[in-house]
């Protein structure tokens, strides 16, 4: 089972539309900083297949500007 978490910086200004898009897919769990304009994301799937399809999803989020992984582990 693939964890990760990462830093989520939004396009500015869209903060919280990044907030809702997040916590709206599955896998995801989204916490806001209280006065900076970034997000903590932490990703938790079943196996590889579907961190995959997760990926291509966030990737696709257009008020995504970046995200900086911060912890990574898969079961083997």
């Amino acid at each position: 089972m693939p964890v990760f978490s990462y830093l989520a910086y939004p396009v500015k200004g869209r903060k919280q539309g990044l907030l809702e898009a997040l916590s709206a897919l599955a896998h995801c769990n989204v916490v806001a900083a209280d006065k900076q304009e970034v997000l903590l994301l932490v990703t938790d799937t079943p196996d590889d297949d579907t961190e995959k399809v997760l990926q291509d999803r966030l990737k696709a989020l257009d008020s995504l500007q970046s995200l900086s992984m911060t912890f990574g582990h898969r079961d083997e």
